[in-house]
C-alpha cells in the first residue's frame, strides 16, 4: 500500500510517498526512512487508530493484529523527516496495505490523526499546496479545521488544485481510495 502526503520544509513544500507493507509476523510496526520522533509517534497513532476504528472503516474482517508485521517506509532515507502532519497519510497507506486497495495516484493529503479517527489541523498549507501543484497532483485533502486558513492564501496558490476538506479518517479513505 501507499499514500501521497505533503510536508512543509525549510525550502518550501515537498511531496512524500509513504509506503506500507503487511506480512506475517508478531504485532510489530517497523518504521524506516529517517523519521523523527514526531513522525514515529504519528505512525504509532495511525496504527492505533486503525485498530480501534477498523469496524467503522470497512466491512472487511478485522485483521489478526497479533500476526501482522507492518512496515512503513518513507523513501529518501538520507533526508530527515519530521513533523506533525502525516498521520492521516500513514493511516491511509497502512489501510491500503491491509486491504490491498490502491490509493488514487493523482491525489495528496495532509493532516494529523487522533486515535478516534479525527483529522487534526496542520500548518504550512501554502507550501504543501504548491508542492502538490509542482508534482502535477490535481486534488488535495486538508483538515476541515484548516478551511478558514485557505482564505488567507493568494488565489493563484490553489489554482488548478481541487481542495477537499476532511474531518475523519473515514472521509479521508473514501476520498483517497474510494468506497467498497
Amino acid at each position: 500500500g501507499y499514500a501521497i502526503g505533503l510536508a512543509w520544509t525549510a525550502a518550501g513544500g515537498d511531496v512524500l510517498v509513504i509506503e506500507a507493507a503487511n506480512s506475517k509476523g508478531k504485532d510489530v510496526l517497523t518504521l524506516t526512512g529517517n523519521l523523527g520522533a514526531v513522525m514515529q509517534e504519528s505512525a504509532q497513532t495511525a496504527l492505533g487508530c486503525l485498530k480501534a476504528q477498523w469496524k467503522h472503516l470497512t466491512k472487511r474482517p478485522v485483521p489478526n493484529w497479533s500476526q501482522a508485521a507492518l512496515h512503513v517506509h518513507v523513501p529518501e532515507g538520507a533526508i530527515p523527516k519530521d513533523g506533525p502532519s502525516a498521520g492521516v497519510t500513514i493511516a491511509t497507506a497502512l489501510f491500503s496495505a491491509l486491504t490491498g486497495r490502491p490509493f488514487r495516484p493523482d491525489r495528496a493529503m495532509t493532516g494529523e490523526i487522533s486515535l478516534r479517527g479525527q483529522v487534526l489541523p496542520v500548518g504550512g498549507l501554502r507550501e504543501k499546496i504548491l508542492a502538490a501543484r509542482r508534482a502535477g497532483l490535481k486534488a488535495v485533502a486538508l483538515p476541515q479545521a484548516n478551511e478558514p486558513d485557505i482564505l488567507d492564501l493568494e488565489p493563484w496558490v490553489t489554482e488548478g488544485v481541487e481542495l477537499t476538506f476532511i474531518d475523519t479518517l473515514s472521509q479521508a479513505l473514501s476520498w483517497a481510495i474510494g468506497d467498497e
